[in-house]
């Protein structure tokens, strides 16, 4: 039986960049062969949620959301539009942060589609952080002396936003590898505006957990910590408070995270094992503590 996988991301009417990682990570998929049909679909871009089952042959389909935490879009928007029969947010059975794979079917289409929970709560994205943080810094060893900051958005509309930072900063900071480690946000406490106040250590890394650049992590993020300067622009490192920041930009472009959307087809059974060593290849592997 063939396999399709479809990567589904929010997208953006108005920021051309927000789709880019979605691309790039189906490409390296893609070339992994790791399936015989690899999709992309979007909420604010063509193809459509609603639209992108009927562009795939394979009867049998792994769905993953590429977002940061469970919630609206997750829960409800996704399986409503791929029209999944019988979809049941309890069916994941998830305290928030733990969300694994529902297989359903998309009887319209003639398809049985098993739907995964979004890539941003998966356990191997703390290793994507640390890639993060190896790549900003060009340190393949880079721990010791520094602190790393994990900032999210944060919202009172959806307790799930934050409870993914603060799972994947304790996870990090459980291997002790930073000196430092600190779940921040930019509309909750504790802030990012404050990022010198919650370290000591005299370098930071700050590796924004979103899955593309765009105004909040390219603009309001690094104008919250008092990065840039007059004219808007930033250097990396650059200096607030005596403290050198080492900011990475969004989590989502880092090119490991497709080890992460295969991790979470493999986990919903899709038979995939040998093509997760290839695409580990492509880029760069899992990072282990």
């Amino acid at each position: 039986m063939s396999q399709a996988l479809v990567i589904v991301a929010h997208g953006s009417h108005l920021n051309p960049d927000s789709s880019t990682p979605t691309f790039a990570h189906a490409d390296t998929i893609r070339e992994s062969g790791a399936f015989d049909e690899v999709r992309e679909a979007f909420w604010k871009e063509e193809p459509s949620f609603r639209e992108v089952l009927r562009t795939v042959e394979a009867t049998e389909v792994f769905v993953v959301p590429l977002f940061i935490s469970e919630g609206y879009f997750t829960e409800q928007v996704i399986p409503r539009e791929l029209r999944l029969e019988g979809w049941n947010v309890a069916d994941w059975d998830s305290d928030g942060t733990s969300a694994d794979h529902a297989t359903l079917e998309a009887r319209d289409v003639g398809k049985t589609v098993h739907y995964c929970g979004p890539v941003g709560t998966h356990d191997s994205m703390a290793d994507v952080i640390i890639q993060r943080a190896q790549s900003v810094t060009d340190d393949p060893a880079v721990g010791s002396g520094f602190g790393l900051a994990v900032v999210g958005h944060g919202t009172e509309r959806n307790a799930n936003s934050a409870k993914a930072i603060h799972y994947h900063a304790n996870c990090i900071r459980e291997q002790g590898r930073f000196d430092e480690v600190q779940a921040l946000f930019m509309d909750e406490s504790p802030e990012v505006d404050d990022v010198t106040d919650h370290f000591e250590s005299d370098d930071i890394v700050v590796v924004p957990l979103f899955v593309a650049d765009g105004f909040h992590t390219q603009e309001d993020i690094p104008a919250d910590m008092g990065l840039t300067d007059e004219t808007g622009t930033y250097s990396v490192p650059g200096t607030v408070d005596g403290t050198r920041i080492w900011y990475s930009g969004a989590v989502g472009t880092e090119p490991l995270l497709a080890d992460v959307i295969l991790e979470r087809a493999n986990d919903a059974g899709a038979d995939i094992e040998s093509a997760i060593e290839r695409v580990k290849e492509l880029t760069g592997g899992v990072v282990t503590a």
